[in-house]
């Protein structure tokens, strides 16, 4: 199980990704992913919320997205982004790994600055790799490792494949489950 930061970290964190977000807005990240219509998707580690506005709006209303962190000021902040701004088609995990969610349910996962904070990461991966639908895209982005080091972490387990790099993520095929690999 991971530690989850103290909630005055969290606030602090939310106020520089506020200042981030006026710099670069996540509207430019999400454009190197794939996104359509009717997708349902999970941002793991979605944080104070940046990316769910524009990935419901991406989604449409038949659509879903799912926001998942460990933190209760996250989920709660994503609840309130998602009230004030009538996004019905997003809903909240709290939780520091499984997700709860149906195997194969989902088109898209974005994994986006919270990696390098993971203790089981492998456990995270075959998570990710249960509820991705077979083809689904691992969206991934995190400043605090190398890109090769990004690349042999998510490719290691065999569960995922590199697709291609973009200016600010990288994008993993789901591929079919190892004969050998731990079902969880």
């Amino acid at each position: 199980m991971d530690r989850r930061m103290s909630n005055r970290s969290f606030k602090l964190m939310t106020l520089s990704y506020k200042l981030r977000d006026l710099r670069l807005p996540r509207r430019k990240v999400l454009a190197e992913v794939d996104i359509k219509p009717g997708f349902s998707l999970l941002d793991y580690g979605c944080g104070p919320g940046g990316y769910i506005r524009p990935l419901a709006e991406a989604v449409g209303e038949w659509g879903k997205v799912y926001a998942l962190d460990i933190h209760p000021l996250a989920v709660g902040r994503v609840e309130r982004i998602a009230s004030k701004k009538h996004l019905a088609n997003v809903e909240t995990i709290l939780s520091d790994c499984e997700t709860g969610l149906d195997s194969d349910s989902l088109d898209v996962v974005l994994l986006y600055d919270v990696f390098h904070h993971f203790s089981d990461r492998e456990g995270v991966l075959q998570e990710l790799h249960r509820v991705l639908k077979p083809g689904g895209i691992l969206s991934f982005s995190d400043h605090h490792m190398k890109e090769r080091d990004i690349v042999a972490e998510v490719t290691d387990g065999a569960l995922f494949s590199p697709v291609r790099r973009g200016r600010r993520t990288y994008t993993f095929s789901r591929n079919k489950r190892p004969r050998n690999a731990a079902r969880r």
